[in-house]
């Protein structure tokens, strides 16, 4: 009751002291309030351990995955130095999560591609196929680097198949929901921070302090996404409404710090 109080005061006092908001602006602070105002955050990764962490239906950890300078990093060139079959993605096997606010901050080399996926679960080929994904990648200069033409026209894309389209781009609900093309995304090298905040009634995408995307999960318009595109094929995709917190490898150096949740 105390944090239902709290919630409204707030908002009376967002719509006081802004005289006459626009509607939109007003939903997209009391949702932040709204987070705000829930329990504890809880470290999945506070630079320290990798205790709950191992592979995507893996007991272990996959090689390439270590803590460098407090950072969870994947090296590229130790992984495929040593003799381990399966993939290299990875996951908090300690807790599955269903309403949460997930902080993270992260950076890519040059071309890089990664995701963080949620209400992952097991038994698949990989997360991709049944978990959603906010994905993370180069857009500069990774269809530059990698030559997207034959993927792109697997998914129809006949215009300009070569080019990094923005279903793909950083901060997108991958192959679902696109990112607010204005949004602030920091250099290769440098670091950025994403928010996921996940309610059946509403999911954002938060790029450096920024909302770059909302959407509401399994509605019709949701299930003609998913049935219409890439995910046609894949019938678990987005499914289970409970599941556990992964992060993709793709083949490419990746560095992650400060992940963090906590339950609405």
């Amino acid at each position: 009751m105390q944090k239902t109080i709290t919630t409204l005061a707030l908002a009376a006092l967002v719509l006081s002291c802004k005289g006459e908001p626009k509607a939109e602006d007003v939903v997209d602070e009391l949702s932040e309030m709204a987070a705000e105002d829930t329990g504890e955050w809880q470290y999945l990764f506070d630079g320290t351990s990798l205790e709950g962490w191992r592979g995507y239906n893996a007991e272990t950890m996959p090689p390439g995955w270590v803590i460098e300078d407090s950072v969870l990093t994947f090296k590229t060139e130790l992984g495929l130095e040593q003799d381990y079959e399966g993939g290299k993605d990875i996951l908090y096997a300690a807790e599955e999560f269903d309403n949460f606010e997930l902080y993270l901050e992260w950076k890519l080399p040059e071309g890089g591609n990664s995701g963080i996926f949620y209400h992952v679960k097991e038994g698949y080929d990989g997360p991709p196929v049944v978990a959603p994904e906010y994905q993370l990648i180069d857009d500069e200069n990774y269809a530059r680097i990698h030559d997207l033409t034959e993927y792109n026209l697997s998914l129809g894309y006949t215009e300009n198949p070569n080019e990094l389209k923005p279903l793909q781009q950083t901060g997108a609900d991958y192959a679902m929901h696109p990112p607010d093309p204005g949004k602030t995304l920091h250099p290769v090298g440098e670091w950025n921070s994403s928010k996921i905040v996940f309610t059946p009634e509403r999911v954002e995408h938060w790029l450096n302090g920024e909302m770059i995307l909302s959407f509401v999960p399994w509605d019709d318009a949701w299930e003609e996404k998913k049935n219409s595109d890439k995910w046609k094929n894949s019938p678990a995709y987005g499914t289970f409404k409970k599941g556990y917190i992964a992060l993709q490898d793709h083949a490419s150096p990746i560095w992650f710090r400060n992940i963090k949740i906590r339950k609405l």
